[in-house]
């Protein structure tokens, strides 16, 4: 990973006490967004308070890049993205990392969904490249879940055919995902990333991506120990993010395993848990 930052940020002391925190990453659905899915009001003047102390907060998702970023817009300068999951780390705009997958990989995939559906389970792809997240599936209801991640998105005839560097290839279950789309995977997972990112989706990235890989790129660039970052999650993929970080906090609606592996719980998205906790820890106003 290259240096995501040109310069160390000015920074004002913090209080006597406060840990010394110099990295935070947090999922976002489920954690950072509230209940609406919406980035919590009491978030910015939280945000501009951690920049004042030269803390670098990164969302880490499996969203895609530009749905991040738009997310963020106006108040991301010098802000890190750890989108697709880890696959993709971008900061102002450039690429920090990508690791795109062999082209063969989406075809079997998108081969194996197609199936699936012919079987009769719902299920949908989108094909996450750089460039945009590609579906073939045009109903409204699949449309209206893609829509919620991916900002930049197209329907076109055949996935198969996709031209862009795929980064992830995820899949939505209206059913259940864990019970039914993944098991239909396990053939894969010897090889790639499986991931059930969600109730309804599962993601499938190379091996070895993960959050908590490109924390600790994040981590070796910045300088930052383990014991200096802060993190939160509350589903399967944000397991090794949360290993990444001493200071790993499970929402406490997550996932059993995620409340298991954490360090410790933080109160529900729905209850602000993500900017409550960083506030009481770091000693910060929150409106």
């Amino acid at each position: 990973m290259t240096s995501p930052h040109s310069a160390p940020r000015p920074s004002a002391p913090a209080p006597a006490g406060v840990p010394d925190i110099r990295l935070i990453v947090t999922d976002m659905d489920g954690t950072l967004l509230d209940g609406e899915g919406r980035v919590p009001d009491a978030f910015w003047p939280l945000l501009a308070e951690l920049e004042r102390r030269g803390i670098v907060l990164s969302p880490a998702s499996g969203r895609q890049y530009a749905t991040l970023a738009a997310l963020f817009a106006g108040a991301d300068d010098g802000m890190v993205y750890i989108a697709e999951n880890g696959a993709y780390v971008v900061r102002d705009g450039a690429e920090v990392s990508s690791e795109p997958l062999d082209p063969a990989v989406p075809v079997r995939v998108v081969r194996s969904v197609r199936q699936l559906a012919a079987d009769g389970v719902d299920v949908g792809t989108v094909v996450c490249g750089k460039r945009a997240a590609y579906v073939e599936r045009s109903d409204d209801a699949f449309l209206a879940e893609v829509a919620k991640y991916y900002a930049e998105r197209r329907v076109v005839p055949d996935l198969t055919a996709v031209d862009d560097e795929v980064l992830k290839v995820a899949l939505f279950d209206f059913g259940s995902a864990e019970r039914t789309t993944a098991p239909a995977l396990k053939p894969l997972a010897a090889t790639h990333q499986v991931v059930v990112s969600s109730e309804k989706w599962i993601d499938v990235m190379n091996q070895g991506v993960d959050k908590g890989g490109a924390v600790r790129g994040l981590q070796r660039a910045l300088g930052v120990t383990p014991a200096q970052t802060m993190a939160f999650g509350d589903y399967l993929n944000d397991l090794e993010m949360l290993d990444a970080a001493e200071w790993s906090y499970a929402m406490a609606d997550a996932h059993p395993e995620v409340l298991r592996r954490a360090r410790q719980v933080a109160p529900s998205h729905r209850d602000n848990g993500v900017l409550r906790t960083i506030a009481r820890v770091l000693d910060l106003p929150l409106d």
